[in-house]
């Protein structure tokens, strides 16, 4: 994947309308994106189509999907589709552009076998970073060639421990150092003379950026990946 090529055309190339996934509370479409010789489906989500939360700053849920990205390449990761955030030559406005994973929409988590559980301690340390408050079971998808990808990160990033996921596997169990040493890097990124805080600064307030660095010292800190909470709900709904 030429993710240099692959962000530039999310960023330039001329958006076509192709269809609109019916199943979730805000708009999001299917688009096909041309660029010089390159071709791309993309998912489209125009903040315009972003219905009003209480707990979450309205048109806002956008930028939280780039902003995924980008922690996530910060991390080493890779486990977020390309995704850009585009205010002009839009069909329906700003909103955030992401690279669409040909997938199996019937294989997901709770189908998953050895080969695909194998990736996911990341998974849930990603989750706990950004602070997700809404991994369904729908939001794991594997591409053609085995990788994993996750999609819909709207929710997260909120300053307020929010972690909503079907993902649980781990309570309890230490961290690998791995990831602790890929979190590590982390942090230093997200200081604020460092590029990880810029890229985010258009895309998050300054405390919610902040906060993904005092979620990152806990997890270091603590070793182990936390037990779901008990006095709220710790699961999204639907599960899938």
């Amino acid at each position: 994947m030429n993710k240099a090529l692959i962000l530039t055309a999310l960023r330039e190339g001329e958006l076509h309308l192709e269809g609109q996934f019916i199943y979730g509370s805000n708009y999001t479409f299917l688009a096909a994106c041309q660029f010089q010789d390159h071709a791309y489906k993309v998912v489209y989500k125009p903040m315009e189509g972003e219905r009003p939360l209480w707990d979450f700053p309205h048109k806002t849920l956008a930028k939280r999907e780039v902003a995924a990205y980008i922690v996530s390449e910060s991390l080493g990761w890779a486990l977020v589709p390309p995704t850009v955030f585009r205010l002009r030559k839009t069909p329906m406005g700003p909103g955030s552009v992401q690279l669409f994973i040909e997938h199996d929409p019937e294989y997901h988590y709770f189908e998953f076998g050895e080969k695909e559980r194998d990736q996911l301690p990341r998974v849930m340390a990603f989750d706990l970073l950004i602070n997700n408050a809404d991994r369904k079971g729908g939001h794991f998808l594997i591409d053609p060639g085995g990788k994993l990808w996750l999609i819909d990160h709207g929710l997260s990033f909120h300053v307020e421990e929010k972690i909503r996921t079907v993902l649980w596997d781990y309570a309890g169990q230490p961290i690998p150092e791995a990831i602790l040493s890929e979190i590590n890097h982390l942090q230093r990124s997200l200081s604020p003379q460092m590029e990880g805080f810029h890229l985010l600064q258009p895309l998050l307030t300054v405390g919610e950026i902040k906060a993904i660095g005092k979620r990152a010292d806990a997890l270091v800190e603590e070793g182990t990946f936390p037990l779901p909470p008990e006095d709220r709900r710790a699961y999204p709904w639907p599960l899938v």
